[in-house]
Order: C-alpha cells, then structure tokens, then sequence
C-alpha cells in the first residue's frame, strides 16, 4: 500500500523548533484529521510534504522514495493551503487550466459539476472575488487535481454554513468515486468529525495521538461521579483532564473500560473528538 512516511520529521527557524520528532504515515486512500492548537506545526508539516518548505532534518518519503525535489512523486501530491497563490487579476478558468499543465490532468467534468454546485462564475477574477468564492476555487482544484495525496490546510476558511456543507458532502462524494488520501487540518472539528477514518493529533513539536476514529470513539469517555468511586472505576488508566466540581470529579480518558461495572453514582459518556482534543492539549486539573 502507498503511504508518506514521515521518520523523525525536524524542523526548526533559527533557535526555534517547531517539529522535533514527527513519525507518522498517511496511508493510501484514507481520510486523515491532523489537529494541533495554534502554532504547533501542522501548516509547516504540510508544507515539508509538498516541498514547498525544507525540512531540518528527517526523511519525507512516498513508495520508499524521499520526496523532497523529486518532481515525479510530487505530482501525486497536491496542498491547498489558506493562501492564495495565483494572481489576482487571473480568472478562475485561467487557474483551471494552469492547473491541468502542470499537473498532467484536471477533472473537467467534475470541475464543472462543482462550478455548478458552488454557483462560481469562472469568469471572474480572483481580485473580483469574496474571500469564500477564492476558497471554493481552491477547492475545487484541490478536488479536481490528479494527484492521489491532496492536502487541505484550514480548507473552509471564509466559508459559510451551507458552503461547508456542500465541501463535506462533495468531499465523501467524490471519494466514494475515486478513493485518494484527504489529509484535513481544520479548526471545525465537530464539523470532520463523522467524514475522517484516522485522527493525527500534534503537540510540543510531536505526534501526540495517531490512531483510527473508530476505535478513539469507543474508547474516549468522561466519567463523572463522587470522586472516591471515579478514582476507583478508572484506577490503571491515564487520565487526559480531571475536573473537580465540589464533592462531583470529572475524568477525561482514552482507554478501554469494556468489562468494568459502572459504579451506582457514576456516569459514563462518550468524549466527542472535539472534547477530546482539548482534553488532550489542554491537560491538567481544574479545581473549584
């Protein structure tokens, strides 16, 4: 199976490191979260992979091979980033088949249908358009391009409600047809939350958490009860977050509580993604 394999990522400017030591893989046809609080690194990584930034240190590779300047792998890779890097007195028909030169291929069809959905005259240029109609040309782009390995930066930045939806459901849509790796790093998780298979989360510079949605959803879970009995029940696990409300504790985990009887005054509930994300970069206890 393809994947981009990152092995002791580095990546540092000057005296400040940003990555330090990123082991990771996006394997083929998957649909990927990379979260991380402000400022950690989850642009700089994306770029490393497109080589549109160096790296420090590390390998960056696709089917064995580095990635950095090989030119033949890095049409199988494609970034949409929140900046916008065509001129702005280009139409966005122009940009369409700019595109197609350089990366051998374009999804006309496809790019019409999109055209169509989103209601963009491609006539215009891109000083002509909202920040959310430059959004949805770079989208549909990134949708359109040949490359197996798209990459997507804060992806609905400027867009509306309904706009969003629309991404979403053109994202699942066009996977469905033609299955590639979607790599989503977003704000909105509760938004990605249902469409991604697997969740990398970045702190400190490294991989914090790398694992599927499914099995991070039945295993992160707030318990909430009289201290004593919490402690107990999630006695061998480690706690993400603990909350102290008066006599009611609160703690955020992520392991298997399966065969464990809930203790009477005790609840256990499901830590949506969101939740758990603060859960996990946030930390520490919050007394009251």
């Amino acid at each position: 199976m393809r994947a981009i394999k990152l092995s002791h990522l580095r990546k540092s400017y000057g005296h400040k490191q940003v990555l330090t030591d990123v082991n990771l893989e996006f394997e083929a046809g998957k649909i990927y979260a990379l979260l991380g609080r402000n400022g950690v690194g989850k642009s700089t990584l994306l770029k490393i992979i497109a080589n549109q930034i160096l790296k420090s240190g590390g390998s960056v590779s696709l089917d064995g091979e580095e990635l950095q300047d090989n030119e033949r792998l890095l049409n199988d890779v494609y970034l949409m980033g929140p900046q916008t890097l065509w001129a702005p007195d280009r139409n966005v028909k122009w940009i369409f088949n700019i595109t197609k030169q350089f990366y051998g291929g374009f999804d006309d069809e496809y790019a019409a249908h999109l055209v169509k959905v989103f209601r963009l005259d491609t006539k215009k240029r891109l000083a002509q358009l909202s920040t959310g109609y430059k959004t949805i040309a770079k989208l549909i782009v990134a949708l359109c391009v040949p490359s197996e390995f798209v990459l997507l930066d804060e992806p609905v930045l400027g867009l509306d409600a309904p706009n969003r939806e629309l991404f979403y459901d053109e994202l699942l849509a066009t996977y469905g047809k033609r299955p590639r790796t979607f790599v989503i790093a977003t704000h909105l998780i509760e938004e990605i939350a249902t469409l991604v298979e697997e969740v990398t989360v970045i702190a400190d510079g490294q991989v914090l958490l790398a694992d599927t949605a499914e099995h991070i959803a039945a295993s992160a879970h707030t318990i909430t009860g009289p201290a004593q009995k919490v402690v107990e029940f999630t006695a061998g696990t480690t706690p993400l977050q603990t909350h102290h409300r008066g006599a009611v504790t609160t703690i955020s985990t992520l392991a298997n509580l399966d065969g464990r009887e809930v203790p009477a005054g005790v609840t256990v509930k499901t830590l949506p993604l969101q939740q758990l994300f603060i859960a996990l970069t946030a930390g520490g206890q919050d007394d009251e």
